[in-house]
């Protein structure tokens, strides 16, 4: 049993449902066992009535004993007939062969009274009477009723109810934020009541000040981000105009340091470009534009450009379009986020073989989604490093990194992508060598509708 909230509320219940039964088990234990008797003579006195006034007199009688006695009377015959012609209860028939009445009556205390006597014509007759139910009787007539038992077991099970929900409430909307929160969306608070100070409470508190932290310190990271590129831009354009006028002012011999300066500072033009991206998605303002598109088409497109450019290393792109997929999104900002898988894989796959684009749907949970695997014949990636591998600035080797230029950017910005057309990226290991990176992006509405219907 994983769920708190059953947890709480199925031991409170059996918690109370036993204390209800070992009350009842105790109160009855002590109390007297002994069986009460009717007045003497009140038997003999109503058969009198009846043998000399009729069942109509008798009915009088009864009337007037059950005022005074708060009794309900019945006179019996010879053959257990009610003389006065009434219906007659099944307990009376129990009372009159010594039987208990009902399942619990093994247990529970006598309330139904019989008294025999001979009549003046020398007829047997018994007199029946049951205890009337008073203020202070337990549920019922007979000390315990079933009908009582249940209402008893109902209400605690209510109650445990509440007091299970009271309790697990912000506990349920806890590990909501947290799931949102894990998800990417600092903005995610659980939130509770004001006038509730107890130990859960305060952690929802916690976890909501903590929440609040995070949000403000990647805010001001991203903002930091965004702010030093933009200041590194402006000295790197002089940086471009004073290489421009040293080629003009110096000879061939300083033309490969020349050369070095500028492919240096190009690779950090890129670099800022990147981290710019990097920001706005963070901030989440690269999708301002949203519009539909055709997933097979432009992964063809990608696929080509990095056939041509894969050429000098004797590699191959090759796109697989299984079924065409429409969503909804930033065409330049999805084109960028799959284009960076693609080109990544054709740099570290071993020269002489192909890189695979396939593109799919597949049904999930949530709805059908458009599924793209970028794979190479590459070296792999460890499997420790894979959780990493769309971090910013993470790489698995430094000394590739260098040699091929990359700066740890272009997967994350993938990531920050793909997340905000509500999708996920991953990374996995081929068996034998290769990466493999698996793109998942739900299909627009009206396409999961033509996908069920066929």
């Amino acid at each position: 049993m994983r769920s708190l909230f059953l947890r709480i509320f199925l031991s409170f219940w059996l918690a109370q449902a036993l204390f209800i039964v070992l009350a009842i088990v105790a109160t009855l234990a002590l109390r007297p066992r002994g069986e009460p008797q009717l007045p003497p003579g009140m038997a003999a006195e109503a058969a009198a009535v009846y043998e000399q006034s009729g069942p109509i007199t008798l009915i009088d009688y009864i009337h007037k004993l059950e005022d005074e006695e708060r009794l309900h009377f019945f006179l019996l015959d010879e053959d257990a007939q009610e003389v006065t012609g009434r219906r007659v209860p099944k307990w009376v028939a129990d009372a009159h062969e010594n039987r208990r009445h009902g399942f619990f009556g093994w247990l529970l205390p006598l309330h139904l009274l019989k008294q025999t006597t001979v009549g003046p014509s020398g007829h047997s007759y018994t007199l029946v009477a049951e205890v009337r139910p008073g203020p202070l009787m337990f549920m019922g007539p007979r000390g315990l009723h079933g009908l009582g038992l249940l209402i008893a077991v109902l209400t605690s099970g209510l109650v445990c109810y509440l007091l299970a929900r009271y309790l697990t409430a912000p506990v349920v909307r806890l590990r909501a934020a947290t799931q949102k929160l894990a998800a990417g969306d600092l903005t995610a608070r659980a939130g509770v009541k004001s006038n509730r100070h107890d130990e859960i409470a305060e952690l929802v508190r916690d976890f909501d000040g903590m929440a609040g932290r995070m949000e403000t310190l990647v805010s001001e990271q991203n903002r930091l981000l965004n702010d030093i590129s933009h200041e590194l831009r402006s000295p790197l354009a002089r940086l471009n105009v004073a290489l421009g006028l040293a080629r003009q002012r110096t000879g061939p011999e300083a033309a490969s340091a020349l050369d070095r300066m500028e492919l240096e500072s190009g690779r950090l033009e890129k670099m800022i470009a990147r981290l710019l991206t990097l920001s706005r998605l963070e901030a989440g303002q690269e999708l301002l534009d949203r519009s539909s598109l055709q997933l097979g088409e432009l992964i063809q497109e990608i696929a080509k450009d990095a056939d041509f450019e894969a050429q000098s290393r004797n590699c191959h792109v090759v796109a697989v379009v299984e079924q065409e997929c429409t969503v909804t999104g930033s065409p330049a900002l999805l084109r960028s986020a799959i284009e960076n898988v693609v080109r990544n894989a054709t740099r570290y796959t071993t020269e002489g073989t192909a890189v695979e684009v396939r593109l799919q749907n597949e049904a999930s949970p949530g709805g059908s989604v458009a599924v793209i695997r970028v794979s190479d014949h590459g070296p792999g990636v460890p499997e420790a490093a894979l959780g990493k591998l769309f971090h910013p600035f993470f790489r698995v080797d430094d000394a590739r990194g260098r040699q091929t230029g990359g700066s740890g950017l272009g997967l994350a910005i993938t990531e920050r992508a793909v997340r905000l057309h509500g999708g996920t990226v991953s990374a996995a290991n081929l068996p034998g060598v290769g990466l493999m990176v698996e793109i998942r992006l739900p299909l627009q509405t009206s396409n999961r509708a033509i996908q069920a219907s066929n």
